[in-house]
């Protein structure tokens, strides 16, 4: 049984490992080898992510491209990259007004509109759709795993499983997420209904799948995990 996975990077990011850093440092390959069941061989990795900015966090470009170059070291993955996007901007603001940290006090009468900051990816779920069908329909795999819950995807899903008939697994990066102060379940309905199976990852299959902190390179420097990724 051939295995290929999809990975959503900036999806797994958020809700994931951005609460959890002393994961980030994840071999997705290693990750994927755990995950599939006995006599199954993971024929290839594919990482949709993009160059993050340092508008937000001036070391996180640093960070992010220790992770790319310790990722390269692996044959099976490659990182397909989109575009990070960074722009300020006037949004509504929602009434009653919330704010982060809870303790925030808003003044009222609340502004009807605000000045904010946003940071969002761009391209990557069609890289990743795009992709998954081009591949099934070419046969370069018998089973898919797809890690996301970018509804987005659900059409690309349907027509993996539905019309070219190869099972696709959601990889969920978790069981729930928080959103607007209530618990929402993963994966989202529309991937469930059309996905094969669903495989939630848990902590010791990510614990288990990170690189040593120290990423060896024929000829070159090694890589070392950033300290603010450590798990001590």
């Amino acid at each position: 049984m051939r295995a290929a996975f999809f990975i959503d990077g900036f999806n797994f990011y958020y809700l994931r490992t951005k609460q959890q850093p002393q994961y980030k440092w994840l071999n997705m390959k290693a990750l994927a080898d755990i995950i599939v069941p006995d006599g199954t061989t993971v024929e290839y990795v594919n990482y949709y992510t993009a160059h993050v900015s340092g508008k937000l966090d001036p070391d996180a470009p640093r960070r992010q491209q220790l992770l790319f170059s310790a990722m390269a070291t692996v044959p099976e993955i490659q990182i397909i990259k989109g575009r990070f996007l960074y722009e300020e901007k006037w949004a509504g603001l929602v009434h009653p007004a919330r704010a982060k940290p809870d303790t925030y006090v808003w003044n009222e009468p609340f502004p009807e509109v605000v000045w904010v900051k946003k940071a969002e990816e761009k391209g990557s779920d069609v890289n990743l759709g795009a992709h998954l069908v081009r591949d099934a329909f070419m046969n370069q795999f018998d089973h898919a795993y797809v890690l996301t819950n970018d509804t987005d995807l659900t059409e690309p899903i349907r027509i993996v499983t539905e019309e070219v008939g190869k099972p696709v697994t959601i990889v969920a990066p978790c069981r729930y997420f928080q959103k607007g102060g209530r618990r929402v379940p993963l994966p989202s309905q529309s991937l469930y209904k059309v996905s094969s199976s669903t495989h939630y990852i848990d902590d010791g299959e990510l614990a288990a799948a990170q690189f040593p902190k120290s990423v060896h390179r024929q000829g070159k420097k090694p890589i070392i995990r950033p300290d603010i990724w450590d798990d001590t």
